[in-house]
């Protein structure tokens, strides 16, 4: 049995994931979805990954996913504790080192996002305008605030963690557009990403096609 670790994004929840979660779930799998601190300002990137570890418990055969902000925090787990392989969904790739404030100028994510238009700045706009009306207003009457605290500090690996590692590009993502994904994921990984159509949220847009590429993932070794 494949045990799911499904890690949200800044100012996300658990909540999130609770279509994927289901979906996984009715195929045998195991899943666990975390609340991060993200709130509290005291919260580093060690206090993000003690939150998951801790969730995930003596569970084994682990697929570790992060989303968006969660690539920050998603290999920190595979450092600590042993994983089949990690799935990044539309995330965020940090270099040793590098601050969450530092990633979005050395990225060249700033002129991609200003090359980025044809909408508003709305939150259902740039992250859920392909998500049902309800559950996008759902989401965001569950967001949350996120701390700044992690974005100042130093992401603390010397090196992304030796385990398999998959990426998954959204193609109609208006906040991390296609054209600079597949770049950076290329520069960061040195791996091509997979796709999937749909925006940011593909776990509220498109639950079940997200679920098929998780289970196949979590099905092989993955090889860069």
């Amino acid at each position: 049995m494949t045990s799911y670790v499904l890690i949200h994004g800044g100012g996300g929840s658990a909540w999130e994931w609770h279509l994927v979660a289901a979906e996984l779930r009715e195929r045998g799998h195991d899943v666990v979805a975390v609340d991060l601190p993200s709130e509290d300002e005291s919260a580093g990137w060690s206090e993000y990954a003690d939150a998951v570890v801790d969730a995930i418990g003596e569970r084994t055969g682990l697929v570790v996913v992060g989303h968006s902000l969660g690539g920050f925090t998603a290999p920190l787990v595979c450092a600590r504790v042993p994983v089949d392989s990690l799935v990044l969904v539309a995330g965020m790739l940090p270099a040793p080192g590098e601050t969450g404030q530092e990633w979005w100028i050395n990225t060249g994510y700033e002129q991609a996002a200003r090359e980025e238009d044809g909408h508003d700045d709305s939150p259902i706009a740039v992250f859920l305008h392909d998500v049902p009306a309800d559950l996008a207003a759902e989401a965001l009457k569950r967001g949350r605030d996120q701390a700044g605290t992690p974005m100042l500090e130093p992401w603390p690996l010397d090196a992304w963690p030796d385990v398999p590692t998959r990426y998954l590009l959204c193609r109609d993502d208006r906040m991390f557009p296609a054209e600079w994904t597949r770049r950076h994921v290329r520069e960061r990984l040195g791996i091509t990403p997979d796709e999937i159509d749909g925006g940011h949220a593909p776990y509220l847009s498109r639950p079940k096609e997200l679920a098929d590429r998780l289970e196949a993932y979590g099905n092989r070794k993955l090889r860069p």
